[in-house]
């Protein structure tokens, strides 16, 4: 298996990137990665030698995160981001990753990449864990500010395999983000998708209200790109500000220190599940090649499952399973035209 990895993305770049790529490999030795920027500041990080299964591929343009994605993607022809995405076009690596600017990586993924077949919008998905534990695949969480229903009808099919294939979870739960459980509610789009979502070949169960997301409502949730966003960053400032609080309470007072200690290993065991760096990258579900968006602010550890849930992607062959359930859909709207 090998991925490009953008290694100027992200706000601790070239280094979280690279210490990340290196413990990836050393917990998959077949793992081949390409990282793609500027070679001085990549070699600064890099042991001497450097691994067999490590290359460098030199570049000499960063697209920054304040950058407007068009633009930046047509006029840095030479930035490590767009040469990632390169590779994959030309199938000399299997996924590439980034922690860059998201709107540039969805841009070179439609302008450089291409669409699937058959998809009208490639959706990004996160991870949202859940309380009890394991995570629900939210999709579209920003790619698009507005959808059609036969949008979300798309996503409902790329998340459910994504989260079998990918995630081994069987027969997955898919829900509809609403603002009410009953079939009727919500806004023209949520009205139309719904009647569809019921004979679309997924474990569609109905609506979702964003308060019951963690916990555990659903596996998929599909939604238009607008409403996801919101979703998405409201559940991690909620998160940050009740660690921030919590850890105010803790050492409040001697007791609550005392308390604290007691706690200690139950409180990690929680911090971990809310932890996104857990969860590795988002794939932009739908481009022809695996493409994959890390956090802005990804350490090691978040690089490194990063590359693993796209080396996982690949094995799975996900985008092939993809494309056969979109001929059998279309040909099933055929037989019945």
């Amino acid at each position: 298996m090998r991925i490009s990895l953008d290694a100027m993305g992200g706000d601790h770049a070239p280094r979280t990137a690279i210490e990340g790529a290196l413990e990836a490999i050393a917990t998959e030795p077949n793992l081949e990665i390409v990282l793609v920027g500027d070679e001085t500041a990549i070699r600064e990080f890099l042991p001497n030698p450097v691994p067999a299964n490590i290359e460098i591929l030199h570049t000499t343009e960063v697209i920054a995160t304040e950058e407007e994605p068009v633009k930046a993607v047509r006029r840095k022809k030479d930035s490590s981001l767009v040469k990632a995405v390169e590779l994959a076009k030309k199938e000399e690596v299997d996924a590439v990753i980034s922690a860059g600017n998201t709107g540039a990586l969805m841009t070179a993924g439609l302008l450089v990449a291409g669409r699937m077949k058959g998809i009208e919008r490639p959706a990004l998905a996160t991870m949202i864990p859940k309380i009890q534990g394991g995570v629900s695949l939210v999709l579209d969480v920003g790619a698009n500010m507005d959808a059609k229903p036969a949008h979300l009808q798309q996503y409902a099919i790329m998340g459910s395999l994504y989260m079998e294939k990918v995630l081994g979870i069987s027969n997955p739960r898919v829900g509809l983000l609403n603002v009410g459980a009953e079939e009727a509610k919500g806004n023209d789009l949520a009205k139309s998708t719904f009647p569809l979502l019921k004979e679309t070949p997924v474990n569609f169960i109905g609506n979702v209200e964003a308060r019951d997301v963690l916990d555990d409502a659903c596996d998929v949730l599909v939604c238009e790109g607008f409403s996801g966003n919101i979703l998405l960053k409201n559940t991690e400032g909620t998160a940050m500000a009740i660690f921030s609080q919590l850890k105010r309470e803790m050492t409040s007072s001697f007791f609550n220190k005392i308390g604290a200690a007691i706690l200690k290993s139950s409180l990690k065991r929680f911090a971990k599940r809310l932890d996104y760096a857990e969860y590795g990258g988002a794939p932009m579900l739908g481009l022809k090649r695996p493409v994959f968006k890390a956090h802005g602010s990804s350490d090691a550890k978040a690089f490194k499952n990063a590359l693993l849930a796209a080396a996982r992607f690949c094995k799975s062959d996900v985008n092939e399973l993809i494309q056969k359930e979109l001929r059998i859909s279309e040909s099933g709207k055929e037989e019945n035209s």
